[in-house]
């Protein structure tokens, strides 16, 4: 069995698409698809299956998956064997919400890239549920996210610090535009979010207990253009105190009381048990966990 091929399919599953993997590893397209056929045949299997326009694993393909992720990483460890005190190579594949990437990440991410100038890392800023389930697939080495969700039993969890996130607007609302305590109003005001974030169902969900609603949502990913139309009152936000802290204390937005319980929330980081701790990936975990108060669960 060609070891290319394996690489070839953990390429696809990490892309998406037989495209994007052909394109990722430089190959030409119908390279991809052979090897793919090649890799079916000596596994009397197959693995992917056309649904629509999109190639999907199949069932038996979902099922090889961890064995094919052993092999790699087996092989990974062999190549590595004795490199310890050697230069860092490889890549290093890591995903974060925006917030945490903008705001938090700079200065590990700064002595990693000091400590380690040749591992290629790869940085991807996901919501927290696409973090995890990047993880579980095999698609990325590492995620950090906020701790919105339960744990999976295939993933090994460490818990990192916990941030508190609050409602802001401009300083220009009213006292009773401002009121979200009092519970059953309507608001004409609008929420503006990263609708697929964990935090915004959060919000919604303390917003449908009190029975407030909001005439208006615009989805937004980046927390700037939230921050920009939020001083320009043109809408009010739900974020981490920490992306907010200059305005805050400027004056350019004011926070907005809620009765929201648990305002603070932890973030973590996971990765996969069967994961090998690639001498990159360690050195990324305890640059993480640098000053921080830390256990795995």
């Amino acid at each position: 069995m060609e070891l290319k091929y394996l690489n070839t399919f953990k390429a696809i599953l990490e892309t998406g698409s037989f495209q994007k993997a052909a394109e990722h590893l430089n190959y030409a397209q119908s390279t991809i698809t052979l090897q793919m056929q090649l890799l079916e045949q000596e596994l009397s299997v197959k693995l992917f299956e056309k649904i629509g326009r999109k190639m999907a694993l199949t069932q038996a393909g979902k099922e090889l998956t961890p064995y094919i992720d052993n092999i790699l990483n087996a092989v990974q460890q062999m190549e590595s064997h004795g490199r310890a005190n050697a230069e860092l190579t490889g890549t290093l594949r890591v995903a974060m919400p925006e917030t945490l990437l903008s705001y938090q990440m700079v200065q590990p991410l700064m002595q990693f890239r000091q400590k380690a100038p040749h591992v290629r890392l790869s940085l991807q800023a996901l919501n927290c549920y696409e973090i995890s389930m990047q993880v579980l697939s095999g698609g990325i080495d590492l995620g950090v996210h906020y701790d919105f969700g339960g744990d999976a039993p295939s993933l090994v969890t460490q818990r990192l610090q916990p941030y508190e996130f609050i409602l802001v607007g401009s300083p220009q609302l009213g006292e009773k535009e401002a009121d979200f305590i009092t519970p059953n109003q309507k608001k004409a005001l609008c929420l503006l979010a990263d609708q697929s974030s964990c935090y915004y169902k959060k919000l919604t969900a303390y917003l449908r207990t009190v029975n407030i609603t909001i005439d208006n949502e615009v989805d937004l990913i980046s927390t700037e253009a939230v921050k920009r139309l939020v001083k320009a009152n043109l809408g009010i936000a739900y974020l981490p105190r920490f992306t907010v802290e200059e305005e805050l204390n400027t004056g350019a937005v004011q926070e907005i009381p809620t009765a929201i319980q648990n305002k603070q929330v932890g973030t973590v980081c996971r990765y996969h048990k069967n994961k090998w701790i690639s001498p990159a990936m360690e050195l990324f975990l305890r640059l993480l966990h640098a000053g921080k108060n830390v256990y795995s669960i």
